[in-house]
């Protein structure tokens, strides 16, 4: 199925150690692979999947990656000088959900 031109929001709150890591990069290379313009939004937990590869890879096929600012602030996770990280707060979440055109919460 082709998906170009159609955008794909992901939100993804939880931790390293659980199950939703693979779903949103699973859906995330797939969206990508199909032509759809991808928003990763890390929030709570999920801002330590910084750390892992998979998801530091994503920016590089096109995916727009979106953190939490104070979720890094409150796990003590640095804020790095990077082009492919967007430090943000719930303003541009919201944003997200109201401009993509299907959205989906990995809780």
């Amino acid at each position: 199925m082709d998906l170009t031109k159609k955008k794909l929001g992901l939100l993804l709150s939880t931790g390293l150690e659980h199950p939703n890591l693979e779903t949103a990069v699973g859906l995330a290379r797939t969206a990508l692979e199909r032509g759809a313009e991808v928003y990763l939004y890390l929030i709570d937990d999920g801002v330590r999947a910084l750390g892992d590869p998979r998801i530091r890879a994503l920016p590089e096929r096109g995916l727009r990656l979106f953190v939490c600012a104070y979720g890094c602030q409150k796990r003590r996770i640095p804020l790095e000088d990077a082009d492919t990280i967007t430090y943000c707060g719930l303003v541009v979440l919201t944003d997200l959900i109201n401009a993509t055109d299907r959205f989906v919460a990995l809780n």
